[in-house]
């Protein structure tokens, strides 16, 4: 299970920490989910997960607001006691000293958020579901090809790289050379990322590593993008029928999720970067509701049909 730390969810919700004592490096959240503990703060704690932030707003400050003060302060050490990650004030409502005293006695950050409630659960979940979502690393080059993501793959030194860096010089642009992490965000999408130490870099064999961010400029770079679509480059093979007609999608799978897949067959003479903008512009025309395929297939079934009558 993966987990991020409370330094790093301060640090991208931009959270102040009321409990600068307390080492946040240390507390690592793993659970993507986030909890309004409505019903703890009135004592039904089953099924309780104390795994999740936990966060109050205007409605769970204004019950408590009506409670007597020590039944106020039991409330909240009942809540502090069960050893969840942290607790997130929202709308800037700062609690009081003796919930300060209580979070410090038991080792839970205090953080406030200046920002709704509502607004601030649905940022802080789906950072927490991208960051803690499965993944997995493979070999291969992504790129950004007119908006969608193509995760080009094949044996090495087949050309993957060098046609990354042809379709960045065709205004193209990339995400991850030589590896590429994939994290499964939901049932449907795959978000594909590098790893910090080959970000924005190409190896091109013969020359070395280059920069694409340095010589293209940052329009020609970009952190993540969905996986829609896979290529796979791989040797011609006389002796192998290939896919012609394209009425039929192929599939290939990551975490669970299905993908679009081409193989590619590899010739000399062949523009693969005009093969893979031809795919990716194909793929969008298919997403739109066209398919070239099918309509050369209903051309010919309606030239039969009239042939016969």
């Amino acid at each position: 299970m993966y987990g991020v730390t409370i330094t790093d969810l301060i640090r991208k919700m931009d959270f102040k920490n009321l409990t600068p004592e307390l080492d946040t490096e240390k507390i690592v959240v793993s659970h993507p989910d986030v909890n309004r503990p409505a019903l703890q703060l009135t004592g039904f704690y089953d099924h309780f997960d104390n795994e999740r932030v936990q966060m109050l707003g205007n409605v769970e400050i204004a019950y408590l607001s009506g409670l007597g003060k020590d039944r106020r302060i039991a409330m909240y050490d009942k809540l502090l006691s069960s050893k969840i990650p942290c607790l997130v004030f929202c709308r800037n409502l700062v609690p009081e000293t003796e919930v300060l005293d209580l979070c410090n006695y038991y080792r839970v950050p205090c953080l406030l958020s200046q920002k709704p409630t509502s607004d601030t659960m649905a940022e802080v979940i789906r950072w927490l579901k991208a960051e803690l979502a499965p993944r997995i690393s493979i070999h291969g080059v992504l790129v950004d090809v007119f908006g969608e993501g193509v995760l080009i793959m094949g044996e090495s030194g087949i050309g993957k790289s060098e046609a990354a860096l042809e379709l960045i010089k065709r205004g193209h642009r990339l995400v991850s050379d030589d590896v590429v992490e994939i994290r499964k965000v939901s049932e449907v999408t795959l978000v594909g990322t590098a790893p910090g130490i080959t970000k924005y870099l190409i190896e091109l064999r013969g020359i070395g590593i280059i920069d694409v961010k340095t010589l293209f400029g940052v329009e020609s770079v970009k952190d993540t993008q969905s996986i829609d679509m896979v290529i796979k480059l791989e040797e011609w093979d006389k002796n192998k029928e290939y896919d012609r007609l394209g009425l039929e999608d192929q599939y290939t799978e990551f975490l669970g999720n299905r993908v679009i897949c081409h193989n590619i067959p590899i010739r000399p003479g062949r523009n693969l970067a005009v093969i893979v903008e031809t795919a990716a512009i194909n793929y969008r025309q298919k997403k739109m509701g066209y398919n070239a395929a099918q309509e050369l297939y209903n051309r010919v079934q309606a030239n039969l049909a009239a042939k016969r009558e």
